[in-house]
């Protein structure tokens, strides 16, 4: 078995991300949603008012596909404190990793079958399921940092996961656009050329993710009484939220951690949405989505350096200050901006810059926050149930101030004040031994 440091262990884990980014990028950000909204809107999927019936109620398309995937991340919520504190029990963490990875990779290739009015169904099944598998894996994937890696080292090995991960999905991203813009692989129809994406994502995420079985540690107990691992888990669970709000400083993260995610995550969900309503073309759409995955890897790098070198606290303080800067510039462009395609690519590198800098930072800056423990599932379950809590506050802010103002900057706008609460919280907390 590895030992914890070891530059092999270290490139499996990182390898994760590589596998499953390409799911963030094609499902959630470019060829799915552009795909979905196309299909909805063609000739005799709506009725007369543009509403599509599912599950005998009518609904926008948009709404529908919005309230499916909030759906999926309380599901996801729910079920991986529960699950974690079992494979913190069990020690079968690996398990439960690779349950959701197969998962999330077998329904992400059904969405081949979603092709029309009568398939609806399938396209949001397999877009909840796929979500869940996505946001459940990365709960075990996340809480294996700190036995992968030392706490110094936390922040570079973190960030080597994202630099990873958007390479990958920049490489499928561009097959994909291949296949479904041009006729170099013989295919003259776009919708199927989707579709096969849809195929290929799921078989890279799925094939690669084997990479990172190989290598990551077993550490499942031998004995254990086959009739209370649920109960056991939930003992666990309890035991670690009992320890976990114990500590100030992770308490303090925490709250900033969700506020911050509310902002990151709903913007990276929407900023295409965004773009389509400032009437961007959908390659300049895809284009600046291209943008931001490039710069990201910058920004993880650059970012991870710094944290080195001025500390994790006011290196996200910094990411912080330039997401408030992406919702002032947001809150200020219209339709009818003046070259209003360029400051849309201005935004898209500004993003970039901090997205993955951002996360791969708030990944690394609780794990070196967190007790010796060997509970590191339940601890990152916390961390993830905080994320996908703030996801659906988020979208729902986002929904409502649209509802009331009938405009997307209020609400870009709106944003900001979630950073800004972020940014003060992080100011409350105290320096430890590897977070300064």
């Amino acid at each position: 078995m590895l030992k914890i440091g070891d530059k092999k262990l270290i490139n499996a884990w990182a390898f994760y991300d590589w596998a499953n980014s390409v799911y963030s990028l094609v499902i959630s950000t470019a060829v799915f949603p552009i795909y979905y909204a196309g299909l909805t809107a063609s000739e005799g999927f709506a009725n007369a008012d543009g509403k599509i019936a599912f599950l005998g109620t009518l609904w926008t398309p948009t709404t529908l596909y919005n309230y499916a995937l909030a759906f999926s991340f309380l599901v996801v919520a729910f079920i991986s404190p529960m699950l974690s504190g079992i494979a913190d029990y069990a020690g079968n963490k690996k398990k439960f990793l690779k349950a959701f990875c197969l998962l999330g990779s077998l329904s992400v290739m059904s969405l081949y079958f979603f092709t029309g009015k009568e398939t609806l169904w399938v396209g949001i099944v397999f877009s909840v399921l796929a979500s869940i598998g996505f946001w459940g894996s990365i709960v075990f994937y996340n809480a294996y940092l700190p036995e992968i890696a030392h706490p110094e080292d936390q922040d570079n090995v973190s960030a080597k996961g994202f630099m990873l991960g958007y390479i990958g999905s920049i490489i499928l991203l561009i097959l994909c656009l291949a296949l479904i813009e041009t006729e170099v692989f013989g295919m003259y129809d776009k919708q199927f050329g989707s579709q096969i994406s849809f195929v290929l994502v799921g078989l890279w995420w799925l094939g690669f993710a084997q990479i990172t079985y190989r290598r990551l540690p077993t550490t499942e107990k031998s004995k254990l009484p086959k009739d209370n691992y649920f109960v056991k888990g939930l003992k666990e669970l309890q035991k670690v939220a009992k320890e976990l709000f114990g500590y100030r400083e992770l308490k303090i993260f925490l709250i900033s951690f969700f506020l911050l995610s509310v902002g990151v995550q709903t913007i990276i969900l929407m900023a295409g949405i965004f773009g389509t309503v400032l009437g961007l073309p959908t390659l300049n759409l895809i284009g600046t989505i291209l943008l931001v995955q490039i710069v990201g890897i910058l920004g993880a790098y650059l970012f991870s350096r710094l944290s080195n070198k001025i500390g994790n606290i006011k290196t996200l303080k910094l990411t912080i200050a330039i997401w408030g800067v992406v919702c002032f510039i947001g809150f200020n462009l219209t339709k009818d901006t003046p070259n209003v395609d360029i400051y849309f690519y201005v935004l898209g590198s500004l993003i970039g810059l901090v997205m993955g800098a951002i996360q791969s930072l708030a990944r690394s800056t609780y794990s070196k926050l967190l007790p010796e423990t060997e509970d590191t599932a339940s601890y990152f379950s916390f961390f993830d149930v905080t994320e996908k809590i703030a996801l659906v506050l988020g979208m729902i802010t986002y929904g409502v101030l649209i509802a009331l103002t009938g405009s997307m900057q209020w609400s870009v706008l709106a944003l900001g004040i979630f950073f800004l609460g972020a940014f003060i919280a992080l100011s409350f907390i105290n320096k430890t031994k590897y977070v300064k």
